[in-house]
């Protein structure tokens, strides 16, 4: 079986939390694309988070982790590539609902606002919460038909 894959991608802030975390996924048997910063030198954070979102959205991977300073702007940035839902999640039950309510494909986490102790367990919240379909596919497949109609 197929290592499942996770691009994971950040800008310079986020650098440190990236790489504990792609120990961590490698550990839990995760193939990981590094998508970058690969320093802490100044950068743009919509470089590699396009980067990431993109592997999402033509299904190079099968979800993805962008991590920023405050994760506002990886948000943002996401969430402009037609595809990907990510989710700015800053406690175990956004993640929890991130994933049942809204299947987001992309975690979005703020280095500079996270607890260290918090993120695996919200890493692995999201990671393993189905999404529950029902009327929530309703509203998921009506934001996924906006965006294709308006693509």
């Amino acid at each position: 079986m197929m290592k499942p894959k996770i691009a994971i991608a950040s800008d310079h802030r986020g650098v440190k939390m990236k790489q504990a975390l792609t120990d961590y996924l490698k550990s839990k048997n995760f193939d990981v694309i590094d998508c970058g910063a690969f320093s802490e030198e100044s950068c743009d954070y919509p470089d590699f988070i396009f980067e990431a979102a993109e592997k999402v959205a033509k299904k190079e991977c099968h979800r993805a982790i962008g991590i920023c300073y405050t994760g506002i702007g990886s948000a943002i940035a996401a969430n402009k590539v037609c595809g990907v839902r990510a989710a700015l999640c800053q406690n175990i039950e956004q993640a929890r609902l991130s994933r049942g309510h809204n299947d987001s494909n992309m975690l979005i986490l703020g280095a500079g606002f996270l607890p260290q102790d918090m993120l695996y367990p919200l890493v692995d919240t999201w990671l393993n919460t189905p999404f529950e379909r029902g009327r929530h596919e309703i509203r998921v497949n009506k934001i996924g038909n906006y965006e294709k109609k308006h693509h």
